[in-house]
């Protein structure tokens, strides 16, 4: 025991203690200075700029990111002045820190890339967000490899050189990755959708506006304002619809019918006839009407004659196109009778609101349709109305 203590070199010991207790202390005083300092000005500096993108590395936590490269580079200053037993020793294990801030640092000002070009207009159309994350995952894997490899002391390029062995693995392990890379190339090269676009996918419950577009998942946000998130991948399986055609166009579709009572169709009396005279807006059409078809009450086939619902059907077009509302000139205008049915005999309305909105377009259907209900009676016609329970009940 007595040789052991005496074999001990004390003054060396102590030296030693003393520098890399100083090398401690130093780099927490380096680094503190260097947060609250260093960067305080850098991000004062920054707030006085006229231009807002370089806020983005404030907000993501860039420069305190780098902050954290001070104490390793400190500590490896002061490496200098170990023995050589332990300086490869600390010089590895601060490579290993240094690699570690390193990879955090590049996520943040990846994050920071991400913002920047997020506030541009072209990242409505061309969305990125799915690349920046695929870099991030190589930055990652690579530099995590760099980390282990300088923590052991090999020399990292010979690993990521025999990589290439273990191919099959990694596209085993990354298959969704790949898939979803795939997917997302596909769908900002061909424009399939973007955020902000309506998307309906019935297949997983999606019906709503896009609002994030990521490399493994895009996020929908549906209409009840619950959101569903779908692999991206995914969308080159299965069929979706994109509405973004009627919202660039302007106009919405208006496709509904009226199913008219068959009962209730019959040629025009002259009593009818002289009722809808009245009407402003069929009133020529029926003058010209006079002069080719028969105006009499007497019934008979043998003369051409109007009838109820060809008169309403030209009151619904007239009224549609005289509609502030309707656009019937720069999109497809049609009033049409369709094959009768047991529920009676439907009276097509296929137009377009030059409101896109869907409060607006809801409300413009609804009073065209409010409309017609009632303007049926003043033709003789009647809705078709299938019997209740209470039907015969006094």
């Amino acid at each position: 025991m007595e040789n052991i203590i005496t074999s001990i070199d004390f003054e060396a010991l102590l030296k030693l203690s003393a520098i890399i207790s100083l090398s401690i202390v130093a780099s927490i005083i380096a680094y503190l200075i260097a947060k609250k300092y260093f960067i305080k000005i850098i991000h004062k500096l920054i707030f006085k700029t006229k231009s807002s993108w370089d806020d983005t590395f404030i907000k993501t936590g860039f420069f305190e990111q780098l902050a954290h490269l001070v104490p390793p580079l400190v500590i490896l200053y002061f490496s200098s002045f170990y023995p050589e037993s332990i300086r490869s020793g600390v010089s590895q294990i601060v490579g290993f820190w240094l690699a570690v801030v390193a990879i955090k640092s590049m996520d943040k000002f990846l994050s920071a890339m991400l913002y920047i070009y997020n506030s541009l207009e072209i990242s409505k159309d061309k969305p990125i967000k799915g690349y920046i994350q695929l870099l991030k995952m190589f930055v990652y894997i690579l530099g995590f490899i760099i980390a282990v490899c300088i923590l052991v002391g090999i020399s990292p390029w010979g690993v990521l050189s025999g990589v290439g062995a273990f191919t099959a693995v990694l596209m085993f392990i990354f298959k969704d990755t790949i898939l979803s890379l795939v997917a997302s190339v596909q769908i900002v090269a061909n424009d399939l959708f973007k955020v902000g676009d309506w998307i309906e996918a019935p297949n997983f419950g999606a019906d709503g506006e896009v609002i994030d577009i990521a490399l493994h998942s895009v996020k929908v946000q549906n209409w009840d304002k619950t959101i569903v998130t779908i692999p991206t991948h995914k969308f080159m399986e299965n069929s979706f619809k994109n509405w973004r055609g009627m919202s660039d166009s302007g106009g919405r579709r208006i496709k509904r019918a009226l199913f008219i009572d068959v009962n209730s169709i019959k040629f025009c009396t002259p009593e009818l006839l002289e009722k809808l005279n009245k009407i402003e807006i069929i009133k020529d059409y029926l003058q010209d009407k006079q002069k080719v078809v028969d105006m009499t009450d007497e019934i008979t086939l043998n003369k051409r004659k109007l009838t109820n619902i060809g008169t309403f059907r030209e009151y619904v077009k007239r009224y549609l196109q005289s509609n502030p509302n309707i656009d019937s000139k720069n999109f497809t205008f049609i009033v049409r009778q369709l094959q009768p049915t047991s529920k009676g005999v439907p009276l097509e309305v296929y137009a377009f609101s030059n409101k896109n909105k869907w409060a607006e377009y809801e409300d413009i259907q609804s009073d065209i349709f409010d409309h017609l209900l009632v303007a049926l009676k003043e033709f003789d016609l009647k809705l078709y109305q299938e019997p209740s329970g209470e039907f015969g009940v006094k």
